[in-house]
């Protein structure tokens, strides 16, 4: 679990392009040590908290809560570490959008 801990840069998302992803600072994902962390991309922000999935030590589950554009939202999601420096996964808004989502880590 301590190789997802970082900074992650969000290069790709299947519903938002990067303009809107990087419209308030660069889209990214930051995961800590004490299995809380954070994501921005558009005018969405949430709080998250994670844990290493049953099935693989390289796939870790989280829920988070937030807003977007102000309003209050929440969600849970996925990734998955594809090599040292990629993760890919998932972002589901309860009931509403849901995307996948791509990641290096940032330096």
């Amino acid at each position: 679990m301590k190789k997802i801990v970082g900074k992650w840069k969000i290069t790709e998302m299947e519903q938002w392009d990067l303009d809107f992803i990087d419209a308030e600072g660069p889209g990214h994902f930051e995961f800590y040590e004490d299995n809380q962390g954070l994501f921005i991309f558009g005018y969405v922000e949430g709080d998250l908290r994670f844990k290493k999935s049953r099935s693989t030590n390289l796939r870790i589950e989280y829920t988070w809560s937030g807003n977007d554009e102000m309003d209050e939202v929440d969600g849970h999601g996925w990734f998955e570490l594809i090599n040292p420096n990629e993760l890919y996964g998932m972002l589901y808004f309860n009931q509403g959008d849901e995307s996948w989502v791509k990641a290096k880590r940032m330096k």
